[in-house]
């Protein structure tokens, strides 16, 4: 997104040709920018400058990207034109309100549909505004810094608690002051800015190495090494979390990836305990709590998790679903409003709906090591919006995932 609107031609090494990452390349495809991606996964965009896109022809789809749309809607909000934005089922039934209120507020005009996608956006001048979220979201501050790039002066934006700083990082990369204070997670942007073309490499994403890092801690006797995955501060969360649940995890080679921390990692099946999860760590593994969950399944004890509301306005109801898919496996489970409660313990196997939800479905294929039984999980379709090679890295890691096509079986 930053590339189509910089300045010049920008390279992406270590690009994800999954789902969703298409879905945005295809969007600002339909905006007039020229995206090339080689047989190597390094991406081309020629950056149109900041005024430089053109209304599309049709709506843009965004698929499953709950990112995707969110930012887009920043990035298009001071551009002089109409845009429609939708996306899949579940999409459609995610809020839009908490990224279109306040950039109302900065001045563009913004429709959604009961408050949720297809959204339409009438961009235009905007200005500058000091804004609190409502809740700590990448999502919405990034939206709102996509936004301050075409307004004219400061926007502020002040969070109630940490969240992801990759925007923030690569705004700075492409040549765009930011000005941030960590310990008050306030970020200001002056505007109107404007970004410079630059190469730029990507680490491996925590998220994804989530499923086998968790995966070791639980059966990797004699170890896992996973390389270069990014360890952004504001990431690693779930880290911590392991760690504090007595998971031996160690950080080997640790270096710069451009403006991003990046280690090896390597694991080591670990006694797992249970663990009353700080509140504070909560946002910072908001994405890994599935998984986390697995582990929690897998340790010694009971383990609470709380203060993670912000899970039941996933691609799903991560808390419900989750609640559900560990208890039709055999697992001790409590559903609350805002986490659940986990007693550990081995698995029987069973069938699990995923309902859609690739988090969900990688989840639960990594669930297998604990289980006395065979674990079926129905609709994984979507496992391709984040990690299209799940299944074939999952077998080299030596999980036995079996994938069938609809009509053979889930």
């Amino acid at each position: 997104m930053l590339g189509a609107v910089a300045a010049g031609k920008t390279t992406v090494r270590g690009f994800l040709a999954a789902e969703d990452c298409l879905a945005t390349r295809d969007a600002l495809a339909a905006l007039g920018v020229r995206i090339e991606l080689d047989e190597r996964g390094t991406l081309t965009v020629w950056g149109r400058g900041a005024d430089g896109l053109r209304q599309a022809a049709r709506p843009l789809d965004f698929g499953n990207s709950g990112t995707g749309i969110r930012l887009m809607m920043g990035l298009l909000a001071g551009q002089p034109f109409a845009s429609e934005l939708t996306g899949d089922e579940s999409l459609r039934r995610r809020p839009m309100e908490r990224v279109a209120a306040p950039l109302r507020a900065m001045g563009a005009s913004i429709e959604t549909t009961n408050g949720n996608a297809p959204v339409r956006v009438r961009g235009g001048a905007l200005h500058a505004i000091d804004y609190e979220l409502p809740v700590a979201s990448a999502q919405i501050k990034s939206a709102l810094l996509l936004a301050a790039l075409r307004a004219t002066g400061r926007t502020t934006i002040k969070s109630p608690g940490p969240s992801r700083d990759h925007t923030e990082r690569m705004l700075d990369t492409m040549g765009v002051r930011v000005e941030a204070d960590p310990d008050r997670h306030i970020v200001s942007v002056e505007g109107p800015a404007n970004l410079s073309a630059t190469a730029i490499d990507v680490p491996g994403d925590l998220s994804s190495a989530a499923f086998f890092i968790v995966g070791a801690c639980l059966a990797a006797e004699q170890g896992l090494l996973i390389r270069n995955v990014g360890v952004n501060p504001t990431r690693t969360g779930v880290l911590t979390i392991l760690e504090r649940m007595g998971a031996d995890i160690e950080r080997r080679n640790p270096r710069n990836l451009g403006a991003e921390p990046v280690a090896d990692l390597y694991i080591r099946k670990s006694a797992l305990k249970g663990l009353l999860v700080p509140k504070e760590l909560v946002p910072l593994a908001i994405d890994e709590f599935p998984i986390l969950f697995i582990a929690a399944a897998g340790a010694a004890g009971r383990t609470i998790v709380g203060g993670a509301g912000e899970l039941r306005l996933k691609e799903t109801d991560r808390i419900a679903a989750m609640a559900r898919a560990l208890a039709a496996v055999g697992a001790a489970v409590e559903e609350r409003a805002d986490g659940l409660v986990i007693e550990g313990g081995p698995l029987s196997g069973g069938v699990v709906e995923s309902h859609g939800d690739h988090r969900i479905a990688m989840a639960f294929a990594v669930a297998s090591v604990l289980s006395t039984g065979r674990i079926e999980i129905r609709n994984t379709d979507q496992v391709a919006t984040s990690f299209p090679d799940f299944v074939d890295v999952a077998g080299a890691a030596g999980l036995r995932v079996e994938l069938r096509r609809r009509g053979d079986a889930s």
